[in-house]
C-alpha cells in the first residue's frame, strides 16, 4: 500500500519554536510482549534525506527491516538504546519502565538532545525533557521512524540470542520467532511449562493459567493502594 514518506516537519518546527539544535526521535518496542524487556531507541538524524523506504517498522517486512536497520545505523548522526527488564516492568509498571528505558537511551547519546519527538500521544518522559508527542510519529517523522526500525531489529535479535543462549530455559517458547509476544506456540508452552525468568509476572495473562497463577506479582505501591481503597486496580499495561 502506498504511504507518505516521513519528513523533518516536526523537527523543523521544534528548531524554529524552541531554538533546539539537536532533536532526537524516540520510539519503543516490546510494550505488548509477555516476555523480554521493553526497548527504547533514541535517534538523531539532522535534516538529511532519509534512506528510501523508511517508515514505521511494523509496515516493513522482516527482511527489508533488517536490511534497512543496517543502513540506518551508519546513516543516523547518532543512536542509542535503553532497556527496562521484565523485573523492572513488574516493579514499576509499564509507564515508569518506558521512562526508565528512554532516559537510559537518551543519557548515552553523545550529545544531549535539546528536544525530543516522542511517538504516540502520551508523554512518558516529562521534565526536564522538552517533548513533542506525535501520533503515528513512526510514520511521519524521520527520526522517530529511524528509531522505530533500529529498536525493533535490535530487540528481535536480543530475543533470538536469548533463545539460543538459554535454550534449556527458553525451549519451546520460540522467542527467536515471536520476540516474546503471545504467539500460539508461546501461549501453549507457557501453559505447559509456566513462565521463565524472562516473563513479566505482573501481567494479567497469568490469571488465565490456574496452574501458574500463584506466581503473579502485585506491585507494592499498587497493593498498598488496593488495601486502602478496598478496590481492584487497573494497571497501565
Amino acid at each position: 500500500m502506498p504511504y507518505e514518506p516521513p519528513t523533518h516537519t516536526v523537527e523543523r518546527s521544534l528548531r524554529a519554536t524552541t531554538g533546539a539544535k539537536t532533536v532526537a526521535g524516540v520510539d519503543e518496542v516490546g510494550r505488548g510482549a509477555w516476555a523480554g524487556p521493553v526497548t527504547v531507541c533514541a535517534a538523531v538524524t539532522g535534516l538529511r534525506r532519509p534512506p528510501p523506504g523508511l517508515t514505521d517498522s511494523k509496515l516493513i517486512t522482516p527482511k527489508r527491516r533488517t536490511e534497512l536497520a543496517g543502513v540506518l545505523e551508519s546513516w543516523v548522526t547518532a543512536f542509542a538504546l535503553g532497556h527496562a527488564s521484565p523485573q523492572e516492568i513488574d516493579d514499576l509498571g509499564m509507564t515508569a519502565a518506558l521512562r526508565l528505558a528512554a532516559v537510559r537511551a537518551l543519557d548515552v547519546l553523545p550529545v544531549r538532545p535539546d528536544a525530543v519527538i516522542l511517538d504516540g500521544k502520551h508523554d512518558y518522559l516529562g521534565v526536564p525533557w522538552k517533548v513533542r508527542t506525535v501520533i503515528k510519529g513512526d510514520q511521519s517523522c524521520v527520526a522517530v521512524a529511524a528509531a522505530s526500525v533500529i529498536a525493533k531489529v535490535r530487540r528481535d535479535a536480543m530475543m533470538a540470542e536469548l533463545a539460543l543462549a538459554e535454550s534449556d530455559v527458553c525451549e519451546g517458547f520460540a522467542f527467536e520467532n515471536n520476540a516474546g509476544y503471545p504467539s500460539p506456540v508461546h501461549k501453549a508452552t507457557l501453559a505447559e511449562r509456566g513462565p521463565t525468568p524472562h516473563h513479566r509476572l505482573s501481567w494479567s495473562y497469568l490469571d488465565g493459567l490456574p496452574q501458574w497463577r500463584h506466581l503473579k506479582k502485585i506491585r507494592p505501591l499498587a497493593e498498598a493502594v488496593a488495601l486502602e481503597t478496598g478496590g481492584q486496580l487497573g494497571f497501565d499495561f
